[in-house]
């Protein structure tokens, strides 16, 4: 662990909120579409998570949409304050104009690298998961096309790692690669980490496993328990960490393997799916993040993942935020009877009528046969409120649906607003 991960939480919060309205008024001098999204918001009066949470959350599809629109002439739909000769930067930094590396995530999106070391903060998650300087680490992220691969590797060269670029695919080369190389561990995505120990049990490569790996850092999907102990009973000691290709690192796990610690350069909100509005500690609902990053300044970007806050500190010691980790998606647009519902919808439902504490839409029979029920907590019901929100609904989703009195704390904790029961067979 390095000083900042054992901040006070206090410490931590100074620091993080002091320098961020120097990154929003960075955004709202280089990026234009910050620019437009922050106009008329003063830099200096957003100091603490109140003030934050009163800014609008940046949606991924948002951000896909304006690259889609200035594609011919910024690929990066004016976020980015870096480029290169011919492409919009910003900043000053000169000729190179700051950035590295272009990827292309699926969208298409486009993604800048920039020149700081460990760009994408990784080297905290590859530290936290048992690496050393001096280490080979087996990457077996794509290099190709998205950044998975690179963010690896910066981090790993900034731990002091030596890493061979197996990439994906190609798994006999690559066991031929990890018998004769013989690396410390391996980082990629955990289903390959399971395939390559069954080849080589199945080849007796290494004695039947992966030679003298006995570490992972694993990411890009989800690492249930049942997996995790499969890997330690054939010796592989397997860590995930959660990071996405437009911020990079968001949060890691430690040994103590109790949730995930968020990154030191992140704060981190979890607003509820469709709102902009934070949700108490505990309940699940959409990553939201803001990364100290001037080069491509994403203020409240929504991951569109779904997790909630777990409380106290992680027993490693680290003293950061933890979340309990991936918990699904929170975009729940889902189709009836011909027509779009989206989150945002309901929402916007529920805040038209305050006594309204939570909703959650229940779309149920079988396809063509739609039937849909707004389940709302209340704690008291004014006269004709099922009436008045039924009224409600329709005029927002232009879809008459049924509505259930519920009282507060029925619903599931599980960060759903829309929740498709109906059949397919």
């Amino acid at each position: 662990m390095d000083p900042l991960e054992v901040r006070t939480p206090a410490e931590r919060e100074a620091a993080l909120f002091a320098a961020l309205p120097g990154l929003i008024a960075h955004a709202q001098a280089h990026s234009p579409a910050m620019s437009e999204r922050l106009a008329g918001i003063d830099p200096s009066r957003i100091t603490d998570r109140a003030t934050l949470a009163a800014l609008p959350v940046l949606r991924k599809y948002e951000v896909l949409e304006q690259q889609k629109t200035q594609r011919a002439s910024d690929v990066f739909g004016g976020f980015a304050t870096i480029g290169w000769r011919g492409q919009p930067a910003r900043h000053g930094h000169g000729q190179s104009d700051g950035a590295r590396r272009v990827f292309q995530s699926p969208g298409p999106m486009y993604e800048p690298e920039g020149e700081a070391l460990d760009y994408w903060r990784m080297a905290r998650a590859i530290r936290a998961a048992g690496f050393e300087r001096g280490d080979l680490i087996h990457n077996s992220f794509s290099y190709h096309l998205t950044p998975a691969g690179s963010m690896m590797e910066t981090g790993a060269h900034a731990l002091g790692c030596t890493v061979f670029p197996g990439g994906v695919g190609n798994t006999e080369l690559q066991l031929q690669a990890i018998q004769e190389l013989r690396p410390h561990g391996y980082i990629g995505t955990p289903s390959f980490l399971k395939i390559l120990v069954e080849k080589a049990a199945e080849a007796h490569t290494g004695g039947g496993g992966l030679g003298q790996i006995c570490k992972a850092l694993v990411s890009g999907e989800a690492f249930p328990p049942s997996l995790r102990d499969w890997l330690i009973e054939r010796g592989v000691q397997a860590y995930q960490c959660y990071a996405t290709a437009d911020v990079g690192l968001i949060a890691f796990e430690t040994s103590a393997r109790q949730g995930l610690v968020v990154d030191e350069h992140v704060i981190l909100e979890i607003v509820r799916p469709g709102t902009h509005n934070p949700v108490p500690d505990g309940e699940v609902g959409e990553v939201v993040v803001t990364v100290l990053n001037p080069d491509y300044p994403l203020i409240r970007f929504g991951t569109g993942d779904l997790s909630a806050l777990l409380p106290g500190p992680c027993p490693s010691g680290r003293t950061n935020q933890r979340i309990k980790g991936w918990l699904g998606r929170a975009d729940q647009t889902t189709k009836v009877r011909g027509m779009f519902v989206h989150p945002s919808q309901i929402a916007e439902v529920a805040k038209r009528h305050p006594e309204i504490l939570r909703a959650r839409l229940v779309v149920e029979g079988e396809m063509s046969a739609d039937r849909m029920t707004l389940h709302i907590e209340v704690a008291t019901a004014s006269e004709n409120l099922p009436t008045r929100v039924a009224e409600t609904l329709r005029d927002i989703t232009k879809l008459r649906g049924n509505i259930t009195l519920l009282p507060p704390n029925t619903l599931p904790n599980d960060g759903k607003v829309i929740e498709d029961a109906r059949s397919y067979k």
